[in-house]
């Protein structure tokens, strides 16, 4: 673990001049304080106070006072900020309250306080998401479009990938910040990739995820292209996910693994599955937060829509991909890049915590494409849907009897209120396909 002093030296035999505290909103997007070096040892010192009241779901107005207490662990030097041998510099904060006390609407928090729970009861859990993404022209005004020169597919190589040089300079720089980088490809669809970095700590890799995404946008930029996390940019063609793997360690082993169990996995691993299937619509609204997530969990496009599980079907929500061991693992299918990893993490730990606190018994696997089968099949084999608009996903939240030990009061609430709003001014919207479709008829 790096220290105070460690960093201050780094600082110093860096050339360090600008240093950035981070912090994440409820809705998932990274907020900074840049501060002179000057001031490094303050912040170093969790002594940085910002105006909560101005971050979406934080707080009112006469409770806006709020610190920053850094991870001293995030600490990283920016590649891109280097300029004429003067770097910059960023760590992770926790929102605290005046009065010492963790902030209870910061998802980092949050996230820390259900993987307390999660130790408490002998686990800790480990996260691998793979997260998509589109690369895009920006047109003649500087704003971002859908069009993209890239016509490659699946595993393209170049020429024909036209992001190649995009993706190895994105590694390159997640490489100088410490990430480890498992692999990276052309996705299904035009324009879209697939950069996979290794698994860690859920409290690492959401902030890890947070950074990637940061990275990816910014490298993007320097090549004249705009990067995409929404789920689904363009009509017609495969959209973004973000699959989590995800394991259970209980003394140093992998608790998913049992040599002797059905499909060597253990009652830990089938529990915490269930758990999953039963609470998956429940949290959809996390795992899936914007009105335009659900243009992507539709029929046809390999994105998951039912509730079952596999070995190895991908039409499944949940895959059990086929290493073993240390690596036995649990692939949950519906996530997309837009969530706020704080939050999905928590959401998921909670759900398959909850199947082994009761003992829960997943379905038998499914091992048919769901796609082509019957809605009288499905019935009969217990599978049914993940909700299909964010309307129907949020009234799946506030049903849900995990929601508030998941996310806590305060973070449901101003996630829920957020929300709503969004789906209703996208309600209430006139689109281009209504008129479009309604003008020259009506």
């Amino acid at each position: 673990m790096l220290t105070k002093k460690e960093i201050l030296a780094t600082i110093e035999r860096e050339h360090i001049h600008f240093f950035r505290l981070q912090f994440c909103d409820i809705l998932g997007q990274v907020k900074n304080v840049a501060l002179p070096i000057s001031q490094a040892e303050k912040a170093l010192d969790g002594q940085m106070m910002f105006d909560g009241s101005s971050i979406d779901g934080f707080v009112r107005i006469e409770e806006s006072d709020m610190y920053l207490k850094p991870d001293f662990d995030t600490f990283t030097i920016l590649p891109w900020r280097t300029r004429d041998g003067v770097k910059a510099a960023r760590i992770i904060c926790d929102v605290y309250k005046p009065d010492g006390e963790p902030f209870e609407g910061c998802p980092r928090n949050n996230l820390k306080r259900v993987l307390a729970e999660a130790k408490a009861a002998g686990y800790a859990m480990n996260v691998g998401p793979e997260a998509e993404f589109f690369l895009f022209e920006f047109d003649e005004n500087g704003n971002p479009t859908t069009c993209s020169k890239d016509s490659a597919g699946y595993f393209s190589v170049d020429p024909i990938d036209l992001g190649i040089d995009c993706r190895r300079a994105i590694i390159h720089t997640l490489e100088e910040m410490g990430f480890e980088i498992e692999a990276s490809h052309h996705e299904v669809a035009e324009g879209q990739h697939e950069i996979d970095f290794k698994y860690a700590d859920a409290l690492t890799t959401a902030d890890n995820t947070i950074t990637f995404k940061w990275v990816v946008k910014t490298i993007a930029k320097q090549f004249g292209l705009y990067a995409t996390f929404m789920p689904k940019p363009v009509f017609g063609i495969n959209g973004s996910g973000m699959h989590c793997n995800q394991s259970l360690f209980k003394d140093g082993d992998n608790a998913f693994f049992d040599p002797n169990g059905d499909l060597q996995l253990s009652d830990d691993a089938r529990q915490y599955i269930a758990g999953l299937m039963k609470y998956a619509r429940g949290f959809a609204a996390v795992t899936n937060p914007l009105v335009n997530s659900y243009k992507r969990l539709v029929p046809g496009y390999e994105a998951p829509v039912y509730v079952a599980w596999s070995a190895a079907n991908r039409s499944s929500l949940i895959r059990i991909p086929a290493a073993r061991g240390k690596s036995t693992r649990v692939e949950f299918r519906s996530p997309d890049p837009s969530c706020n990893p704080y939050l999905a993490f928590a959401c998921m730990l909670t759900a398959g915590m909850e199947g082994i606190r009761t003992r829960l018994d997943p379905p038998q696997p499914t091992n048919r494409n769901i796609y082509r089968m019957s809605p009288e099949e499905m019935a009969t084999a217990g599978i049914h849907s993940l909700p299909g608009s964010l309307a129907e996903a949020l009234e799946a939240l506030k049903s849900n009897p995990l929601a508030e030990k998941a996310l806590g009061s305060h973070i449901l609430e101003k996630f829920i209120q957020a929300k709503s709003i969004e789906w209703d001014e996208y309600r209430t919207h006139v689109t281009d396909w209504e008129l479009a479709n309604y003008m020259k008829i009506y």
